[in-house]
């Protein structure tokens, strides 16, 4: 049997390991914190031309104070719809409209909200751990079948400590961006 057959992919690993670290960022982008964002209305879609379309492609989303965004919505005709969009998404937010530009004023967050935000960050982060360990354990399958295949014990032990330093390592990235998001949501 050749030597590469008993390769392990980390390249395979770390990319799904970076997939879950990219979800996680993705669902703390998606959670309110008081602050505003342009990225909480990426989950929003609207109803323009007959096709679901997203907010930042039937108008310009900025951001010019620290509590508004607004959106200059470039079709007239589509400014209700992203307002009931809105409205519908469950973001709790009431949109103000001045012509064709939507003003969304983020409403300050209570003590007891924040509390709830930080345990919903937790709830993604430990989703996000979850899914590095069931990488972890793929990674350590293949080092079984490869240790079927003839691989030495010095190699097993190399290839096993690879990819627990993998492991480790976004582990540690994941819980860093976790204490960074709870700080944030909990700043008044």
């Amino acid at each position: 049997m050749a030597d590469d057959d008993l390769e392990i992919d980390l390249d395979d690993l770390q990319r799904r390991m970076d997939g879950a670290m990219t979800a996680l960022r993705h669902e703390f982008a998606s959670l309110r914190t008081g602050r505003a964002s342009a990225s909480m209305l990426d989950p929003i879609m609207v109803d323009a031309y007959g096709a679901a379309t997203p907010i930042n492609q039937v108008g310009t989303v900025n951001v010019p104070e620290p509590r508004m965004v607004t959106i200059n919505v470039w079709d007239k005709s589509l400014v209700n719809k992203v307002e009931k969009a809105i409205m519908e998404s469950g973001l709790g937010i009431n949109p103000q409209t001045n012509g064709t530009i939507i003003m969304l004023p983020i409403p300050e967050l209570n003590e007891e909200r924040r509390k709830e935000l930080t345990k919903v960050a937790a709830q993604y982060a430990e989703q996000a751990r979850v899914a590095v360990r069931n990488v972890r354990r793929d990674g350590m399958e293949q080092l079984k079948k490869a240790k079927g295949a003839g691989m030495s014990e010095d190699d097993q032990k190399v290839w096993h400590d690879e990819i627990q330093e993998l492991t480790d390592k976004h582990i540690a990235e994941i819980d860093k961006a976790l204490d960074n998001k709870q700080h944030e949501i909990m700043q008044v």
